[in-house]
């Protein structure tokens, strides 16, 4: 058969399955921002009916016939390989998970998110349990079902993280975790007894909204395609070609947080925004991973967001909208407290130096969940163990500990890695940013952010899944992943 006929045909199907991948992030948008929970029964019943018709158009006899009708074609053109590599490596796996099983995980996670809502407010690990136990069973049978290697939690790492495994991550972890553990121990000793508390008083949250969307808008999110709402879990949703939502959550005692969790997300939604438009159906025109994902929020957020350029520019800006709010708060106290090391209970709260740790202990959490070496009853015991030692401080509570991320209870096992895979690409990328394009803080300290932003568009957004996550790395930076560029970054803010 001719190779155009063929490519029309796996595009068509793979639009299928983009509209429903974008249907069910916009139910998820929805579950998370404006349903009211007498809705959870039906939209769990919604979830499981889509993500059934999503892997049927994934596991369809035709859809593999098309693929290995490409496979032997003489296909040639970079962009139609890389859509036929991704549609082969979805097809592959969605064919080895029986859809009795994606239905009930889509079931399952949709009760669980409303339970793990209600135990994290109540700070009670007991109600989330028996939904929880019911997740981790079906993770153990998905990876079960796609085969593993090495360890069972390759093959859920695999879905958000396409290459990497345990074994790259053992190595960068371990890497990673004894100097982090020193710097933290050398900052605390540097800081002495000098406080570096993020700013309190009174801060209206609509008020937090305003500033929040000045700084996403300035660093170049669109919002006539985009929108910004307030979540329990700040989160980004791109759901389709002109349409991505980002959310963040605020306390009327602080600013800090609130901003940068709309940072955050607004470089998630300024990677969405900056996939190639008009191709968007297309397999190879979505991002090459969550750790690439992941590297845009935390870049923004962290390397530009806390730098002291960046507040040199926002904080006039900031005084304008919470006015007397900032009294007590000069520039340079703002500029100090935001790299301050200030090991705490909450990742989202996490400074940049302890953030990592962290991850760690998710990462090796969901190992020993999937394993059985830690049974799902125990996990508040684990967790709280595992704190103490990389932390040096005990848990107060549930609330405080094991149920304060919303991944579980959507089935995310094996998401966690891409966070602390995210902050080391962002770090290599801005080093490489930094050595092309020259003095960046001179832009931001004038508000300009689009010198930077052109270039990632150019090495990252619109390659899409061209590349992988480490091609992409290498050649925008011209060396692999390494730890180096994040450690040296994290040792000249935190001992400043």
């Amino acid at each position: 058969m001719a190779v155009i006929p063929l490519l029309a045909d796996m595009h068509s199907r793979w639009k299928r399955v983009a509209l429903l991948e974008s249907t069910l992030g916009l139910l998820s948008w929805d579950e998370q921002v404006m349903m009211p929970s007498g809705g959870q029964s039906w939209r769990g019943e919604q979830f499981a009916y889509l993500a059934s018709l999503l892997h049927g158009e994934l596991v369809s006899p035709g859809f593999s016939e098309t693929l290995s009708e490409l496979e032997r074609s003489n296909l040639t053109e970079p962009n139609k390989l890389a859509s036929l590599k991704e549609a082969r490596r979805r097809q592959s796996r969605a064919v080895k998970i029986p859809v009795s099983m994606v239905e009930e995980l889509a079931r399952v996670c949709s009760q669980a998110q409303q339970a793990w809502a209600l135990a994290r407010k109540q700070s009670d690990f007991e109600l989330f349990l028996p939904h929880f136990e019911k997740i981790i069973l079906l993770k153990r049978e998905e990876a079960d079902a796609v085969g593993w290697q090495g360890h069972p939690y390759n093959a859920l790492l695999d879905e958000y993280e396409p290459g990497m495994d345990c074994l790259q991550l053992d190595i960068l972890f371990g890497e990673l975790q004894g100097p982090l553990s020193l710097l933290v121990s050398q900052a605390r000793d540097l800081a002495g007894n000098k406080k570096s508390e993020q700013p309190t008083g009174n801060f209206p949250i609509e008020l937090q909204k305003i500033f929040g969307e000045s700084g996403a808008r300035a660093v170049g999110f669109r919002f006539d395609a985009g929108r910004l709402d307030t979540s329990t879990h700040p989160f980004c949703s791109g759901i389709g070609s002109g349409d991505c939502r980002i959310t963040s959550r605020y306390q009327t005692d602080g600013f800090l947080e609130g901003f940068f969790g709309v940072l955050h997300e607004a470089g998630h939604g300024l990677y969405e925004q900056g996939l190639p438009e008009g191709c968007r159906a297309e397999p190879w025109c979505q991002s090459a991973s969550l750790g690439i994902h992941e590297s845009q929020s935390r870049l923004w957020e962290n390397l530009v967001g806390r730098s002291g350029a960046f507040w040199e520019h926002f904080y006039p800006i900031a005084r304008a909208i919470f006015g007397s709010s900032l009294d007590c708060w000069p520039l340079e106290r703002i500029q100090s407290c935001v790299h301050a090391v200030r090991p705490g209970f909450i990742r989202v709260e996490a400074d940049e130096t302890t953030y990592n740790l962290h991850i760690v202990l998710r990462y090796r959490i969901e190992k020993g969940l999937l394993d059985g070496t830690i049974p799902v009853r125990d996990l508040r015991e684990a967790w709280n163990c595992l704190f103490q030692e990389l932390f040096g401080i005990q848990v107060p509570d549930d609330r405080n500990g094991c149920l304060q991320d919303i991944h579980w209870s959507g089935g995310g096992i094996g998401y966690f890695p891409t966070y602390t895979l995210g902050n080391l690409y962002s770090a290599q990328l801005m080093r490489a940013a930094k050595r092309d394009l020259g003095d960046l803080e001179e832009d931001f300290r004038h508000g300009n952010f689009a010198r930077l932003l052109c270039w990632l568009r150019e090495k990252v957004h619109r390659v899409g899944r061209t590349l992988s996550a480490q091609e992409i790395c290498q050649q925008a930076t011209g060396a692999p992943l390494s730890c180096g560029p994040l450690l040296d970054h994290l040792k000249a803010v935190a001992l400043n």
